[in-house]
């Protein structure tokens, strides 16, 4: 696909840094230019807004009804993420769904806003699409690590847009 690359190099920390959309100033299109007034909570997820983020947790009385990117990401139903899952083997789709909840479960009790929107079957694959790009590569990985196989990872150069997919060993 054009405008999509393989980027990726290592931040002083030991992390993974992958292009633009983690490191020099392009932002997700959902996240607000303005901070919603604190504190907030998503009418929908129950997330709120509190000390300068969006966090799991009890939200305060006075906290003023703000649907979360997140919310406002899967009602649009326009992915930050696509993690595609080729030629599964039907026996093993069950235990690929299990991990795949697992790691959204891992990823989302950290940060909130890292949510599957949907999992689909299309023509001998499984579609993963996300409200970030953080989570598809997490599962990607989590899946490579348990079946093997490849992982291509490209992060789109001019928005906030990432593709992952997932071939198995031959």
């Amino acid at each position: 696909m054009k405008g999509l690359q393989s980027r990726g190099s290592t931040h002083p920390a030991g992390r993974r840094v992958t292009g633009r959309a983690q490191g020099d100033g392009l932002l997700d299109p959902y996240l607000s230019r303005y901070k919603p007034s604190e504190p907030a909570s998503c009418p929908r997820c129950g997330v709120h807004f509190d000390k300068g983020r969006w966090q799991w947790g009890w939200a305060p009385e006075n906290a003023q009804p703000h649907l979360c990117p997140a919310c406002r990401r899967i009602e649009d139903n326009l992915p930050g993420g696509l993690l595609t899952l080729h030629d599964v083997p039907p026996r093993l789709k069950d235990q690929i769904a299990s991990l795949v909840r697992n790691e959204e479960a891992a990823e989302n009790a950290e940060h909130p806003l890292n949510r599957i929107i949907a999992i689909d079957d299309a023509e001998g694959a499984v579609v993963v699409r996300t409200t970030d790009i953080h989570l598809p590569r997490r599962i990607g990985e989590a899946v490579k690590r348990a079946y093997r196989g490849t992982l291509d990872m490209h992060f789109d150069d001019d928005g906030y847009f990432a593709r992952i997919d997932w071939h198995p060993a031959p």
